[in-house]
């Protein structure tokens, strides 16, 4: 699809840095993180958790580690997953230090709650010593006490100043591989904290509306805040917050990225809300579509259309197009050009067919592009290399 002006986000210019594999910021693509709710020193449930997530998609998981157990249990955690794990921490400062050694990628953790001086360099120490990243996680629900008395209430301005104050703990002590949040339940102060903090700094942000509810409605409140900042360019990574499964976070923060162009990860359904020109079941064939399409990651776009008021139209901006018509006959279109016709009983496993030979196709040409792009620089270098061997005596 050809990215015209009114589709263009530009992205706000931010430091990166690295939370395990997956980079942060810079010109990265903006990440999808979750939580898990099992208790962490039951392993293995923790670890099904983290690997359901994985298989819809998150690049970064965060485990809470509220005592020594949980911190110790990481060490079993990480070997069996795949994502990096960010170790939730709260106050107390040897959780965090355990966690480092216990393979976390990246701590949560308010520098200015952990105590001393000493005891903010022996956790930094930990987190270079181990590579480390962090992130420092300011919530309006727990604001310093002084900023509450000198705002009156939590505010975006209060929100910020404790963000800026924690970073530059970190600063001060030589230490700048931390991205920031600053959340809040209340979706008006969550997004003026973050473009207060967009404009005070050059760290990447972590973007979400927190508590924002169950899947429904904390699904249209995190929309709304998260779209906010992401049309306006802020936010390198994101965490959808429901009362839910945690692979649900995942799935509703893909769907925000690809509402928005940001990032794509399989099949995005254009299909209409149904009227009576339908001259199929639109709804429950989207629904059956949905589930037996769930397992394709390759980005790509399928329309389905009740009837052909607008159904042609957005079939010619689809890869695979369905628009409904009569006697139970309905189009297919490929690639946006009309290409046969489909009767009513075999539409779904019709269309699941087309979508993934067509998934099919686009990994085989990304495939072949890569070997050519690797062949190419192969025999670049070895041309390079000619080049600059010595003369023979």
């Amino acid at each position: 699809m050809t990215v015209r002006a009114y589709r263009q986000i530009l992205r706000r210019k931010s430091r990166q840095i690295r939370v395990g594999n997956v980079l942060v910021g810079g010109d990265a693509p903006i990440s999808v993180q979750t939580m898990t709710n099992t208790p962490t020193t039951d392993v293995k449930a923790t670890v099904e958790q983290i690997q359901a997530a994985e298989r819809v998609g998150a690049d970064i998981v965060r485990v809470s580690c509220p005592d020594r157990d949980s911190a110790l249990a990481l060490k079993d955690i990480v070997r069996q997953v795949k994502v990096p794990i960010v170790a939730d921490i709260h106050f107390h400062y040897k959780r965090a230090i355990e966690a480092a050694e216990s393979g976390a990628a990246c701590l949560r953790i308010n520098p200015g709650n952990i105590g001393s001086a000493e005891r903010v360099r022996e956790v930094v120490k930990a987190a270079k010593d181990h590579g480390c990243s962090m992130r420092i996680g300011v919530n309006a629900g727990s604001l310093e006490q002084d900023l509450l008395e000198k705002y009156g209430e939590p505010c975006p301005e209060a929100m910020v100043e404790s963000a800026l104050n924690h970073a530059k703990i970190l600063e001060d002590n030589d230490f700048r591989e931390f991205k920031i949040s600053v959340k809040a339940s209340d979706a008006f102060l969550a997004v003026a904290a973050y473009q207060g903090l967009a404009e005070a700094c050059d760290y990447p942000l972590h973007i979400g509306i927190t508590e924002a509810g169950g899947l429904r409605a904390g699904t249209v409140k995190s929309s709304i805040g998260l779209g906010m900042l992401l049309w306006s360019g802020i936010g390198d990574t994101l965490r959808v917050s429901l009362s839910a499964d945690p692979a649900e976070e995942v799935l509703v923060g893909y769907d925000i990225l690809k509402s928005l162009g940001l990032r794509r990860r399989g099949v995005t359904v254009i299909s209409c809300p149904s009227c009576a020109r339908q001259n199929f079941n639109v709804i429950k064939t989207v629904e059956l579509l949905e589930q037996k399409l769930a397992h394709i990651t390759t980005p790509l776009t399928l329309s389905v259309i009740g009837c052909v008021v607008n159904g042609p139209g957005e079939a010619r901006e689809t890869d695979i197009g369905l628009t409904g018509g009569g006697n139970n006959t309905h189009q297919v279109y490929l690639s946006g050009v009309t290409d046969h016709r489909l009767k009513d009983q075999d539409i779904v496993q019709h269309l699941v067919g087309l979508v993934e030979r067509k998934a099919a196709e686009i990994e085989a040409a990304k495939a072949a592009s890569e070997a050519a792009a690797e062949a190419a620089e192969a025999e670049t270098t070895r041309e390079t290399t000619r080049d600059v061997a010595p003369a023979a005596e």
